[in-house]
C-alpha cells in the first residue's frame, strides 16, 4: 500500500541555526537547559522552538542537486533491494574502505559499520526530521566514526547540520545496482547459517522482482502475481509533465505497446512517477524499446505550449485523479 505523507514547502528558516536578535548563532543544548542566548528561559521555550520548527519543516525535494535525483527517489520508495557505491567530497577516514548506500539494512538500521570498517547507509529507514537528506547525512557522519561491527541508530539531526549535498561528490556518477535479494547485508552470504540464513530467506521471499531499464533513466520494471508494471521517475516539472502525458494519452500514444496501459502516477519527493500496467510475462527486456520510443515522444510533446483541447483536459483530469502521493 502506498504511504501518504503530508506535503509542505520548506520555510526560509529551515536548515538554519537559531540566532539572537543581533544575529549571533545560538548553540543547540538540551531542551530543559537554560537557553544560551541569556533570556533566562529554557531552551525548548526559547530558541529551541525555532530550531525544532526548522528540523520538522518538510523539504519537498530532499534529493535535489544530487546526481541521479530520480534514482534516489526510486530507491527510497519503489525498489526493494539495491545498492550504490557513494563517493564523498573528502577522503574517507582511515579504516573506512568504502561507503555503500543500500535500500534496506538488517533490522531496518539507518546505518551500519561492518567489521571490516566499511559503511552501509540505509535509504528506506525511518527519518526523524522533515529533510531526508539531512537525516541521512547525520547518520553517515556518525557511521564513519562508529566502532566497526556496530549499527548506527536514528536520531533527530541538528537543523544546522550538513546534508548529503554537502558531503557527497556531486560530480561522481550515481549508478544503482538492483539485486534479487538482500545478500548484500552480509559480506559472505553463502556461509550464513541458522537464524541469520532464515532471516535472509524471509526477506528475499518478500522482495518483488525488480529491474532497472538500461535505455532510459530511472525506469523500473517489476513483476507481481497479477500483472507487471513499469514505474518511471521523471525530472520534469509536474504541471508540464501532466500536460504532455494528457496530450499523448488523448492521441493514443501513451502506451508501451499491445496490452500495456498508462494507469496513473505517484508523486514522490517533489517528482512525478508515471505507472504503466504490463501483461504478465512481459519482461524488462521487452519494455526497453517501447520505453525509449515513449521517451522520444514525451520529449517532443513537452515542448508544446498551446492550450489543451477538451479531450486532452479530460485525459489530464483522469490522470491527476489517479495520482497517489507517496511523500
Amino acid at each position: 500500500m502506498a504511504k501518504k505523507r503530508a506535503t509542505a514547502t520548506r520555510s526560509k528558516g529551515a536548515g538554519q541555526a537559531a540566532r539572537t536578535a543581533e544575529g549571533a548563532a545560538v548553540p543547540v543544548v538540551g531542551a530543559r537547559e537554560p537557553c544560551p542566548c541569556g533570556s533566562g528561559r529554557r531552551y525548548k521555550a526559547c530558541h529551541g522552538r525555532e530550531a525544532a520548527h526548522a528540523v520538522t519543516e518538510l523539504v519537498r525535494r530532499p534529493f535535489e542537486g544530487l546526481p541521479g535525483e530520480c534514482d534516489w527517489v526510486a530507491l527510497r520508495e519503489l525498489v526493494p533491494a539495491a545498492t550504490v557505491q557513494l563517493t564523498l567530497k573528502e577522503p574517507l577516514p582511515e579504516g573506512v574502505p568504502s561507503v555503500t548506500l543500500g535500500t534496506v539494512l538488517p533490522m531496518a538500521w539507518p546505518g551500519l559499520r561492518r567489521d571490516t570498517g566499511a559503511v552501509l547507509l540505509g535509504l528506506q529507514s525511518d527519518t526523524a526530521s522533515g529533510d531526508i537528506s539531512r537525516d541521512l547525512a547525520d547518520t553517515l557522519g556518525r557511521a564513519l566514526t562508529a566502532e566497526p561491527g556496530n549499527p548506527v541508530e536514528g536520531r533527530r539531526p541538528s537543523p544546522a547540520g550538513p546534508r548529503l549535498q554537502d558531503l557527497l561528490d556531486l560530480d561522481a556518477p550515481f549508478v544503482p545496482e538492483v539485486h534479487s535479494g538482500f545478500e548484500y547485508w552480509l559480506e559472505d552470504a553463502e556461509t550464513a547459517t541458522g537464524e541469520v540464513a532464515a532471516s535472509l530467506e524471509r526477506a528475499n521471499q518478500a522482495a518483488i522482482p525488480t529491474v532497472r531499464l538500461t535505455g532510459v533513466d530511472a525506469a523500473y520494471w517489476c513483476e507481481t502475481p497479477e500483472k507487471n508494471h513499469l514505474r518511471w521517475v521523471m525530472p520534469h516539472p509536474e504541471e508540464a509533465l501532466l500536460d504532455a502525458m494528457a496530450r499523448l494519452h488523448a492521441a493514443g500514444a501513451s502506451s508501451l505497446g499491445e496490452g500495456t496501459r498508462l494507469v496513473g502516477s505517484f508523486r514522490a519527493h517533489g517528482l512525478t512517477v508515471p505507472v504503466w500496467d504490463l501483461p504478465v510475462g512481459m519482461g524488462a527486456d521487452e519494455v526497453e524499446k517501447p520505453a525509449a520510443a515513449f521517451g522520444e515522444r514525451l520529449a517532443e510533446t513537452l515542448g508544446r505550449t498551446e492550450p489543451l483541447t477538451a479531450e486532452e483536459r479530460r485525459a489530464r483530469s483522469g490522470f491527476t485523479n489517479r495520482q497517489i502521493t507517496l511523500s
